[in-house]
C-alpha cells in the first residue's frame, strides 16, 4: 500500500469522525450558535483544509497539494451561493431558530451523498467519453451567463414542482411540530413543515452538484481529491450561514464574481477537450496543439481575484450607500427643524 493510499484512508476516517461529532453535537444542542461560536468552527474547518493541503506538500506531492487547494477554493465559493438559497428557503419556510442547525446540518448530509455520486459516475464517464468536457465547458459557460444576466431558477424557490405535487397529493400542517417529520391529528396522518424543507435543500443540493461537480473536473480528475474538496468545503457552510447570514444579502456583486470563475472554468473545460481531443469531425479527431493550457495556479489566481473584486466592490457599494442614506436623514432633519423654527 503507498502512502498516499494510506493518506486516503486516514483522511477519510479523519472526516468521517468530524462529520458524525458535528452531527451529535446539533443532535444534542439544537441552539443558534453566536457569531463567536460560528467564527471559531469555521476556522477549524478552513485550518483542516490547509492541514490537508500541507500533509499533501510535506509527502513531496506538491501537484496534488495544489490541485486540491484550487479545488477546495472553487468549491468553498460555488458553496457560498448556495448560502443564499438556504436563506431563502429557511426563510420561506418559517424554520424556527432552534432547529435551523439540524435542518442545514440534514441538507449539508445530503448534499454530499448527492456529490459523492456525481463524482463517482462522473469519472466513469470521463474516463470512456473524453469529449464530454467539451460538454461540461459548454454548460458551465451557460450557467456562468445565467448566474451574471439571468433570473433566479426555479429550482431554488420554496414552492418548486416537487413540493407543489406533494402538497397536492399529501396531507400538510402549516405549523410546526419540533423535528417531527409526521403526526396524526384525529387519527389522520399529516406530514409537517420539516418534510417539505428537507426536500426543498435536496433538491436544491441536486442543482448545485449538477454544476459544481463538472466545475472540480477542470482541476482534478482523482476521485478522492475531488471528493475532499467537496468535502472540506461542504463541512464549514452551517457555521458560515449563521457567520454571514445578513451580510450575504448585500454582498450584491458577488454573483457577478461566480459567473466569472463559472465563466473561466468552462472555457478551461472546452481548451483542455480541444488538447486531448479524440471527436472525428474536430481537426480530424487529433488533438489541437495551438489552444493555450491553463495550469492549476491560473486557476488558483482567477478564483481568488473574482471573489475578492466581488466582495470588495459590493463593501464599497454598501458603505456608499450607508453614506447616502445618513447624508439624506441629515437633510431631513434640517428641513424638520427650519420647519419647527
Amino acid at each position: 500500500m503507498s502512502a498516499y493510499q494510506i493518506f486516503e484512508i486516514a483522511s477519510l476516517t479523519v472526516l468521517s469522525a468530524i462529520l458524525i461529532l458535528d452531527l451529535l453535537l446539533v443532535i444534542k444542542r439544537p441552539h443558534v450558535p453566536s457569531m463567536k461560536e460560528s467564527s471559531a468552527w469555521v476556522a477549524v474547518y478552513v485550518s483542516l483544509a490547509l492541514v490537508f493541503a500541507g500533509v499533501l506538500f510535506a509527502m513531496g506531492d506538491t501537484q496534488r497539494s495544489g490541485e486540491f487547494l484550487t479545488g477546495w477554493l472553487l468549491e468553498y465559493s460555488l458553496s457560498i451561493d448556495n448560502l443564499f438559497v438556504f436563506i431563502i428557503l429557511l426563510g420561506s419556510f418559517a424554520v424556527p431558530h432552534a432547529l435551523q442547525q439540524r435542518v442545514l446540518m440534514i441538507g449539508i448530509l445530503i448534499a454530499i451523498v448527492l456529490r459523492g455520486i456525481f463524482i463517482l459516475v462522473g469519472v466513469q464517464v470521463i474516463e470512456s467519453f473524453a469529449w464530454v468536457f467539451y460538454l461540461f465547458g459548454a454548460y458551465l459557460v451557460y450557467v456562468a451567463w445565467k448566474q451574471a444576466f439571468g433570473h433566479d431558477d426555479e429550482g431554488g424557490a420554496p414552492d418548486n414542482l416537487v413540493i407543489r405535487t406533494l402538497k397536492r397529493r399529501l396531507n400538510f400542517t402549516d405549523e410546526w411540530h419540533g423535528a417531527k417529520a409526521v403526526v396524526r391529528k384525529d387519527g389522520v396522518r399529516f406530514f409537517t413543515p420539516f418534510v417539505l424543507v428537507i426536500l426543498a435543500l435536496g433538491t436544491v443540493d441536486l442543482v448545485f452538484a449538477i454544476d459544481s461537480i463538472p466545475a472540480i473536473f477542470s482541476v482534478t480528475t482523482d476521485p478522492f481529491l475531488v471528493f475532499a474538496c467537496n468535502i472540506f468545503a461542504l463541512m464549514g457552510l452551517r457555521q458560515l450561514y449563521f457567520l454571514l447570514g445578513g451580510l450575504l444579502e448585500r454582498l450584491v456583486y458577488l454573483h457577478y464574481g461566480i459567473a466569472a470563475i463559472l465563466g473561466f472554468i468552462g472555457i478551461k473545460l472546452v481548451l483542455h477537450a480541444m488538447e486531448a481531443n479524440e471527436v472525428s469531425w474536430i481537426n480530424g479527431g487529433e488533438p489541437i496543439t495551438w489552444v493555450p493550457h491553463i495550469e492549476t495556479w491560473h486557476s488558483l489566481v482567477v478564483i481568488l481575484v473574482s471573489m475578492v473584486v466581488a466582495v470588495v466592490a459590493s463593501l464599497w457599494r454598501m458603505r456608499s450607500l450607508d453614506r447616502t442614506d445618513a447624508t439624506q436623514a441629515d437633510l431631513r432633519d434640517d428641513d424638520h427643524e427650519r420647519v419647527d423654527v
